[in-house]
């Protein structure tokens, strides 16, 4: 093994032990697994009453949030009917709302056109800062949408607005709360396919 590769080798090996160490703080958190399992609670009963979920974030967390959008509306694991959800990511809107109202608006304004009382806000933010995302937890407040956020660390602004943040903080970076985002929006929707398809989670 060379000098380089073995270097290489221990920002690897670094690099996994910070991602378990976020992850067993996870598991160890008794709150933030309450808060998972009533996201995914408060989910379905949005979804059971014919409403949807909007998810939003910016950068890593907007793909996080067109993720979620697409394995419920499309599939996560085996076949089953679609569910009622989307991301705010169309270039168009994103593009319009900032150059005419400031990219602040970008996701309120996407609320204010397309949400209805009852439905659900997904908002994600690794900082829970992000003014953006922050604007439409308080216009959905203001609109009787339920608020679920996925942030990086505890008492934000943003998870403050919130009927359930689920709070992750690992590592020194945004990457590794990514990480662990991406983890608890697959337990989310596999949550919520139990209750609404339980033969799909039946061992054949």
């Amino acid at each position: 093994m060379t000098a380089k590769i073995k270097s290489a080798v221990s920002v690897v090996e670094f690099n996994l032990r910070e991602a378990q160490q976020g992850l067993e703080a996870l598991l160890n958190n008794a709150q933030t697994l309450n808060n998972i399992a009533q996201a995914a609670e408060l989910l379905t009963n949005v979804l059971r009453n014919n409403h949807r979920v909007i998810s939003c974030g910016n950068g890593g967390s907007m793909c996080d949030a067109m993720h979620f959008a697409e394995e419920m509306s499309g599939r996560f694991r085996d076949n089953r009917k679609g569910l009622a959800a989307s991301a705010i990511s169309d270039p168009g809107h994103l593009s319009c709302v900032s150059n005419d109202f400031g990219y602040e608006q970008v996701f309120s304004r996407y609320l204010e056109a397309h949400a209805r009382t009852g439905d659900c806000l997904l908002g994600i933010s690794t900082s829970g800062n992000s003014a953006n995302v922050i604007r439409a937890a308080e216009f959905a407040k203001s609109a009787g949408i339920n608020i679920i956020t996925l942030t990086g660390k505890p008492d934000t602004e943003l998870g403050k607005l919130a009927d359930i943040d689920i709070c992750t903080p690992a590592g020194r970076f945004a990457d590794r709360v990514q990480e662990l985002h991406i983890k608890v929006i697959h337990i989310v929707i596999e949550l919520v396919e139990r209750a609404l398809f339980p033969d799909n989670y039946v061992t054949k």
